[in-house]
């Protein structure tokens, strides 16, 4: 196993600059865009295309990625990527910067799709489990130290855009200097909306649901913070600790998710986030540790609500369904996290700060009702009926679900495993 991740250290760097220079320009932009007085309405918007971009990036990159090849398609989205953040600072016009957010999207898209494909390429039935969990640290970890960035700089200048800049350019050279073979990227298919929902509805609307928590968080926390008389420091760290709080909360509530009916601890999870919610928006900026700390109950039960929303339906599919429906719960997610930001900055506009809260609060409610709703006229998987609980994350692509140990499709024979192993010893 040692081997293996050595093996993949280019890669795991190439993610930790690309991870951190994207998280670190999403929240720049939310305080780039408060210092300049946009109201939240008009950022809400700005910030959202992001998420179309992205969106419209796992659904067609592959096509991409397929004609140039893993290199060249890698080094045509990271410098996207990278000549975007650098057109920021030199017109602050909202058309423009919208349609900066898509083209940012599309290219994370696709530079996510072919790193996520060269790690899944490296896991065998023995390992895919771990690779599962290193490459969740990396991404959380990455995204988390990308909010102390913010503190370089002062963020009404050029400075940190450049850096963004650099990170994202930077992300580059690891994997352009790698001599891994090129995977083979495949289309996965999805299972249409309508015909899930009917198998699964609580596993769609908490997908959904879940998209609209943390999309309309990443991208109005940093405006929440500005307007609640925050400093750039103090900010960074508030968006940090929520991070950091989706990490730490994944492994309890996966024991939860093992031991009790998944309907129920889905329940729970909407209630006590909502209640997280409703503090937050009730205490304000009085006592920042308290506020932190109720910030990141919200947020890191809010990220659960995806995995648990994967699990209950992955328990009510075959194994071999398992990528198409991790499809379209992906898909049902990116729609979600388009609906978050528009709303939650219309509810700003309305009631100030504390609407992003009070939205929230009200989104959790709407998918605690509807899984009671569920529990009641529904029947349940019994516990030991569960597939095992791994904790899925939304920020990705498609692609990872190939490194979802319940996932049998993608599993090798022993002579399929015992050609991988060999790959990585050394020669010579």
């Amino acid at each position: 196993m040692t081997r293996t991740v050595a093996s993949l250290s280019a890669l795991l760097l190439s993610i930790v600059l690309l991870i951190s220079g994207n998280a670190f320009l999403m929240t720049l932009l939310g305080i780039r865009l408060s210092i300049e007085a946009v109201s939240p309405d008009i950022i809400g918007w700005v910030l959202v295309c992001y998420s179309v971009g992205f969106v419209l990036g796992t659904l067609y990159v592959h096509q991409i990625i397929g004609r140039v090849g893993h290199i060249r398609a890698f080094a045509a989205f990271a410098a996207i990527a990278a000549v975007v953040s650098l057109m920021y600072p030199m017109a602050i016009s909202m058309v423009f910067w919208a349609c900066l957010r898509v083209l940012s999207g599309f290219s994370i898209a696709g530079v996510l799709v072919v790193i996520e494909s060269w790690f899944s390429s490296r896991a065998s039935n023995s390992n895919r489990g771990t690779l599962f969990a290193v490459y969740q640290i990396v991404f959380y970890l990455s995204a988390a130290g990308g909010q102390l960035f913010i503190n370089v700089g002062d963020p009404s200048n050029f400075m940190p855009f450049s850096l963004a800049a650099i990170l994202l350019t930077l992300a580059l050279v690891p994997l352009a200097l790698t001599r891994m073979e090129a995977p083979i990227i495949e289309q996965v298919q999805r299972i249409s909306f309508f015909t899930l929902a009917r198998e699964s509805f609580t596993g769609v609307s908490g997908a959904l649901v879940c998209g609209v928590l943390i999309g309309g968080f990443y991208a109005l926390g940093p405006v929440y913070a500005t307007l609640m008389g925050l400093d750039v420091a103090k900010t960074s760290t508030f968006m940090a600790s929520a991070i950091i709080a989706a990490m730490l909360l994944a492994w309890p509530l996966g024991r939860l998710c093992d031991r009790f009916d998944r309907r129920r601890v889905m329940f729970w999870v909407a209630l006590i986030a909502s209640f997280a919610a409703v503090s937050v928006s009730l205490i304000g900026a009085e006592n920042l540790w308290l506020l932190m700390l109720l910030v990141g109950v919200f947020t890191g039960l809010s990220a659960m609500i995806y995995p648990i929303s994967v699990a209950i339906t992955n328990d009510r599919m075959e194994s071999t369904r398992i990528v198409a429906a991790s499809a379209t719960l992906l898909l049902s997610y990116g729609v979600g996290s388009v609906v978050g930001p528009i709303a939650m900055a219309e509810l700003i506009n309305l009631m100030g700060p504390k609407g992003l809260f009070v939205g929230n609060a009200g989104f959790l409610l709407v998918l605690a009702v509807i899984t009671s709703l569920r529990i009641t006229y529904t029947e349940d998987v019994a516990v030991k009926d569960q597939e095992h609980y791994v904790p899925a994350m939304p920020e990705t692509s498609v692609v990872l679900t190939e490194l979802d140990p319940r996932n049998t499709e993608f599993q090798q024979s022993p002579e399929v495993e015992e050609m991988h192993e060999e790959s990585l010893r050394p020669t010579g």
